[in-house]
């Protein structure tokens, strides 16, 4: 993947957004809301500056014949039944994917797929992405009916969408009432990057989503400008904590093609990590779990992770085993990144962000 030229991925606000921003931008106390939000959505002439080590998909992960499916983790399964969003996150590492609109059929499919008597014995949640798979609540509804006659063996349901944050509006009776048939199943992973985000439609969308018993827990991605502060990473906590949204992950800025301007290091990270956890500033349950986004799939940098460094790529030692990742997916390749350890464990370059 290292040196793939990327395409053009579109500027897309949704209409909330781009109000907000309107309005913000008359403001002259909405400084900072304008900055959040502009360095999300707005392109920049920077995209262009495509290095070597920029990539158009943080992993390869397709399993064959199953358009929209993913899987290298045990447990875990992953769907896109659209890449339809309501707006463009710059740095979102679907940017480059090919357009997808899953059919009945194919949706059918996974859902077999999930309970074959081959994974039906480790394979127990399915993560929902895409796009937005809160804008197609229909190919939503037919999915948790599909996964509860052919796979019963799993039992969560995890939707990743932003659309509470971008489109509040969507988070209407029709999608809730589809949500709600499936509540005891469904997970709702927001993706919360900084405070100033949740707007009062936003908290009003989110409080809809807690009243028909969703669980919901939060996934950041640190961004250079946006959130790259503790004072912000800590008002975020103390948010989502307010909100009783779980804190799940920190996601360091993956290295898409043409995202460098909005990766921090590696070492920043770790460092408001430490902030987080051990700076006494918010409760423990409130802390999130810093995760790189590698060629292999997800690494918390715990220590002896990073084995070393050569000039911008760190080579990080995972737990993930060769032979189970090709058990799991037959499809599934070895990254150019990556290499099998004398213990037949994968390690993986990783290229660092920078502070400057």
């Amino acid at each position: 993947m290292a040196g793939r030229t990327h395409g053009v991925f579109v500027e897309q606000f949704s209409p909330f957004l781009l109000q907000k921003l309107k309005a913000a931008r008359l403001s002259a106390a909405d400084v900072r809301t304008v900055e959040i939000l502009e360095r999300q959505y707005l392109r920049d002439d920077d995209e262009d500056r495509v290095t070597p080590a920029g990539v158009s998909r943080h992993y390869e992960a397709a399993v064959t014949a199953l358009p929209g499916v993913e899987r290298i983790y045990r447990s875990t399964a992953l769907v896109e039944p659209t890449t339809t969003c309501a707006a463009h996150c710059r740095w979102c590492v679907r940017a480059h994917y090919e357009p997808l609109q899953m059919s009945a059929a194919q949706i059918e499919a996974f859902a077999r797929y999930c309970g074959h008597p081959d994974r039906s014995g480790e394979l127990t949640e399915v993560l929902i992405t895409g796009g937005d798979p809160l804008l197609v609540p229909k190919k939503l509804a037919l999915l948790f009916e599909l996964l509860a006659e052919h796979a019963p063996n799993v039992h969560t349901y995890r939707v990743g969408t932003r659309v509470p944050l971008q489109a509040p509006e969507r988070v209407d009776p029709a999608l809730l009432d589809v949500l709600q048939r499936f509540a005891g199943a469904v997970e709702i992973a927001v993706h919360v990057n900084h405070s100033l985000e949740l707007f009062p439609e936003v908290l009003a969308a989110i409080e809809r989503l807690r009243r028909i018993g969703l669980r919901i827990y939060n996934h950041t991605v640190l961004l250079r400008g946006v959130n790259d502060t503790a004072a912000d990473l800590i008002a975020l906590c103390r948010q989502l904590r307010a909100l009783a949204i779980e804190n799940h992950y920190l996601f360091h800025c993956a290295p898409m093609a043409g995202m460098d301007h909005h990766r921090t290091s590696v070492a920043r990270g770790l460092a408001l990590a430490r902030e987080l956890s051990s700076g006494g500033w918010i409760s423990g349950r409130s802390r999130p779990v810093f995760a790189l986004l590698t060629a292999v799939g997800k690494v918390v940098p715990y220590a002896d992770t990073i084995v070393r460094r050569e000039g911008s790529r760190l080579l990080l030692q995972t737990a993930f085993e060769t032979a189970e990742r090709m058990r799991l997916n037959p499809s599934w390749r070895m990254p150019e990144p990556a290499v099998t350890g004398p213990d037949g464990r994968l390690m993986v370059w990783y290229e660092d962000g920078s502070d400057d």
